[in-house]
């Protein structure tokens, strides 16, 4: 082992000796990334068993070529018995195989068996040759496999790194690190690229962050926290997700599944909105109907809103059923897009409303879902449920958006925002 000089840096002997299965590592660009993915391939090959290989994906085969090629020659030479650059093969010493592949051509990754798998820069990579191929290939030998990259929003590489976060699943374990993580990188040279990057780049690149790529729609120190008001109605509005097949569905992780969502909000004489919590989930169809009922049994609103459609349409009969049985009543409203794209309507109910300070939140309940979602819209693998539903109090109760003087006219330009 010391003839092939592998010598790793802290955090790349962290995670190389942990003996979890599958291993998942966001990091920042020059933090080691690949160095560690070329001493994990060549070791690991070195104990691969007769019959079997290893295999290297990065998203496209020039991708592949350019990241790790030139690192497995040199780290490798000594136990290298041959290479072949065209067909991108590496012959170790040993007989085994160093397959280096890009994930743009999956067919080409069938029908081997592996007993070790790294996948480079997994957020560019399409999860299908992971599901479809790759992971069949470890089955019969039980191969392990590391994930690493770069995050780039919220993707099934956010998907994964929550799965080895979580703890949930013992073959699963993930690890965060940033390009400080990198001794041998000048700590002032990090600096000097966050004065001349964008925010954004910066925490994306160099910090390995999943939460960049809200559009500062929503800004955080917008948000407001209380206790409730003495006076005020309550209006309750339903976002509701599919029904279909939930039970099922819900314990699948790495699937994004739309949930519904329950706003139940106090709205004051003056207009403000008292957020006292959003119930959310993924029911079924009898589930969704009971959460409602039992909201409006406590909170007894002036009105709940469901959004028009047929999702309100299945949810309907069982909800009437059961206020009919427990002799709870509410005027039930259409809630309606009124022909603006989501996005548009959220940003048209919400965004002044915090800004100006006219929404507060309950400072008893978690807020830790709805904020991720708040503060991340909009963006392409983020749920807003929650912000949708709540957006639909403003059909609901219609009030000022200002509080003006007595003796000052004023009127709203829009009455459905109150702006």
């Amino acid at each position: 082992m010391a003839d092939l000089n592998f010598q790793l840096l802290p955090w790349q002997q962290q995670v190389y000796k942990d003996p979890t299965r599958f291993k998942v590592i966001a990091a920042g660009r020059r933090c080691g990334k690949s160095r560690l993915a070329a001493t994990s391939l060549l070791i690991e090959g070195l104990r691969c068993p007769p019959g079997s290989a290893v295999l290297y994906v990065a998203p496209t085969q020039g991708q592949a070529r350019q990241i790790i090629w030139a690192v497995l020659m040199e780290l490798g030479r000594e136990v290298i018995a041959s290479s072949h650059v065209n067909n991108m093969d590496i012959t170790l010493v040993n007989g085994a195989i160093i397959y280096v592949r890009g994930a743009d051509r999956p067919d080409t990754l069938r029908g081997v068996s592996l007993t070790y798998a790294v996948l480079d820069e997994v957020a560019d990579i399409k999860p299908e040759a992971w599901e479809q191929v790759i992971r069949a290939a470890l089955s019969d030998k039980k191969g392990r496999a590391l994930f690493i990259g770069t995050p780039k929003g919220r993707n099934w590489f956010y998907d994964l790194f929550k799965l080895g976060d979580s703890g949930d699943d013992p073959s699963w374990k993930s690890w965060h690190f940033t390009t400080k993580d990198n001794p041998l990188i000048d700590p002032e040279e990090i600096d000097a690229a966050k004065k001349t990057m964008s925010s954004f780049a910066f925490k994306q690149e160099y910090m390995a962050s999943f939460d960049n790529a809200g559009s500062d729609i929503f800004k955080e120190d917008w948000l407001k926290y209380g206790e409730e008001p003495e006076y005020g109605s309550y209006y309750i509005a339903c976002d509701l997700a599919g029904f279909e097949e939930v039970a099922k569905q819900a314990a699948n992780s790495k699937k994004r599944l739309d949930q519904t969502a329950i706003a139940i909000v106090k709205v004051t004489e003056d207009g403000k909105w008292f957020v006292k919590k959003i119930d959310y989930g993924r029911w079924d169809i009898r589930e969704t109907a009971s959460r409602i009922l039992l909201n409006m049994r406590e909170y007894r609103p002036l009105a709940v809103g469901i959004e028009k459609g047929a999702l309100k349409n299945a949810v309907l009969p069982y909800l009437s059923d059961l206020m009919r049985k427990n002799n709870v009543y509410s005027h039930i409203v259409d809630l309606t897009h009124g022909n603006r794209k989501k996005a548009d309507r959220i940003i048209w109910s919400l965004q002044g409303r915090f800004e100006h300070g006219r929404i507060i939140l309950n400072r008893e309940e978690d807020w830790d879902e709805f904020l991720d979602q708040l503060l991340m819209f909009p963006s392409k693998g983020v749920h807003d449920d929650l912000p949708d539903a709540l957006s639909y109090i403003d059909q609901l109760a219609v009030t000022s958006y200002f509080e003006g003087d007595e003796d000052e006219d004023w009127e709203p330009l829009d009455v459905i925002s109150g702006i």
